[in-house]
């Protein structure tokens, strides 16, 4: 899911119905399951004065959405005019969460799996491959075939012929792989993925990851073949697979955390923390990144616009804004990020925030300069 589909639920209008419910079916009973829980739910959904029309259509998203194989997870947000974001979840949650506000809660989207990079899954051997597209539009197969299938060299030189037919083995396995590599390339650049994945026998994929241009070669990871030699089934190394991304994930949020932590200590005014500085920063416009930790059960005033946040009535009157509504602070900020373009990292319990936030600034604010004596230590590099 790109940022630009999350940033349209900020077009909605409320109260919002936010949903993560375990969405595994692999088991025989698993419809019967699934069909409990929502029942629970329903009643919560209709408790809440919500219309039929809504509930309705939450209905449909929980109970009928095509599912994944193995343990999945589902998102489902709406609002009042229905269902506006409906997103498998490559991680189930532990609890059900279901939440109705004024506000969408966004935050396990960063936490479970929503967010993926685009990416290619290709399965060679040197007579072709098998390839997986994963992109926004959802995962498309396809298959290369390669046109020279005479790939497989003789296994003695003791006859006549041996020289020419080992070059004509050679030149086939050639042939092929550019095939192959100027088709992932041409994906590549269609689908903007950033991860390519070749899996096969190591001289297979090596070839095919050697005959690629420099700018896709750079995206490449290998994994290793199936145990059953050929051409290997994405689902055999599905757990490789989300091993590398969540891997890549991992990589990604350190790295926001130590810049974070850089700019803090430099006092350079492009980082912030604690619930006063962010929202006003977030109110400004002026957030690049949003680092959400632990916010326990903090709660923010916000005006007549969703995103006039503030920490406090007193604050928001600053800026004169009439104080609407209290919101929890785990649903309001993430909200206003995403409604603003500022992206969303969720940081885990090892990452010291002030009050569990703290934001990159995309220009320096005066007032972050100088860090208060009463902050917090600075956020410590995930490990």
């Amino acid at each position: 899911m790109d940022a630009d589909r999350l940033r349209r639920i900020a077009d909605a209008q409320g109260p919002f119905v936010s949903l993560y419910v375990d969405d595994t079916r692999n088991t025989a009973d698993a419809q019967k399951q699934a069909q409990s829980r929502w029942s629970a739910i329903r009643r919560h959904l209709e408790d809440s004065g919500l219309s039929e029309h809504v509930v309705g259509a939450v209905e449909r998203a929980v109970l009928y959405s095509r599912t994944g194989v193995g343990r999945k997870g589902r998102a489902v947000i709406a609002g009042r005019e229905g269902v506006v974001l409906n997103e498998p979840l490559d991680n189930p949650l532990p609890v059900t969460h279901l939440r109705v506000s004024d506000y969408p809660y966004l935050l396990p989207l960063f936490e479970f799996g929503a967010f993926k990079p685009p990416f290619v899954f290709a399965s060679v051997d040197h007579l072709g491959a098998e390839l997986s597209i994963h992109s926004d539009a959802g995962i498309r197969t396809e298959v290369v075939e390669g046109q020279s299938f005479q790939v497989h060299k003789p296994t003695t030189a003791g006859w006549n012929g041996y020289g020419d037919l080992q070059h004509t083995t050679d030149e086939a396995i050639r042939t092929n792989v550019r095939t192959i590599a100027a088709r992932i390339t041409t994906i590549v650049d269609e689908s903007q993925a950033e991860l390519v994945l070749v899996c096969g026998e190591v001289r297979a994929r090596t070839d095919v990851a050697s005959a690629l241009p420099r700018r896709v070669a750079d995206r490449v990871v290998f994994l290793p073949a199936g145990a059953r030699g050929g051409r290997t089934p994405e689902h055999d190394v599905e757990a490789l697979i989300d091993e590398e991304l969540a891997r890549r994930a991992h990589d990604a949020r350190n790295t926001v955390v130590a810049r974070f932590e850089e700019e803090r200590s430099r006092a350079s005014g492009f980082a912030v923390q604690g619930l006063p500085a962010v929202c006003s920063a977030l109110r400004d416009g002026a957030v690049d990144v949003l680092l959400v930790g632990d916010l326990g059960n903090a709660t923010v005033v916000s005006g007549e616009a969703l995103t006039a946040v503030a920490a406090d009535a007193d604050s928001l009157s600053e800026v004169a804004e009439a104080p609407r509504r209290i919101a929890l602070a785990d649903e309001a900020l993430p909200y206003v990020a995403v409604a603003t373009g500022s992206t969303v990292v969720r940081c885990d319990a090892v990452t010291a925030l002030a009050g569990g936030i703290a934001a990159l600034l995309r220009y320096p604010r005066p007032s972050a300069q100088k860090p208060r004596a009463n902050m917090s230590s600075s956020a410590r590099r995930v490990g």
